[in-house]
């Protein structure tokens, strides 16, 4: 099984950039889908990166394209998040999700390992 640790959330204010780290264990990632997900008071978790195993043709929300980038270092064994332009909408808690090998992570069902999540609160 994949086990998963969140790290980098924190307060910050409106416009700063913030990048979270997402460690694997217990499993290679790189053939894995991994994505970022979050939690806001009072909603549903949502998916706001995602990446599929190739690497390639990433997924954004609509609501953090051109702020937000996800990347994944196989060697490290590790993906990111890093924010930017941060606004106070983006406060969260933010999970980092991985899939069965060779899937695609668009939904919380498709995730079979979750990390405990991270907060972030943005204020204005």
């Amino acid at each position: 099984q994949v086990q998963l640790v969140e790290s980098g959330g924190g307060l910050v204010q409106a416009g700063d950039s913030l990048r979270l780290s997402c460690l694997a264990t217990g499993r290679t990632i790189t053939y894995r889908p991994m994505a970022w997900f979050r939690q806001a008071p009072g909603k549903e978790r949502e998916n706001v990166a995602a990446m599929p195993w190739s690497g390639s043709t990433t997924y954004y929300a609509d609501s953090v394209k051109g702020r937000f980038t996800i990347s994944k270092d196989n060697a490290r064994n590790t993906v990111y998040l890093q924010m930017n332009s941060v606004k106070p909408e983006d406060t969260a808690v933010y999970y980092c999700a991985s899939g069965p090998p060779y899937t695609s992570l668009r939904t919380t069902a498709g995730a079979d390992a979750w990390g405990q999540g991270t907060q972030v609160t943005v204020s204005s």
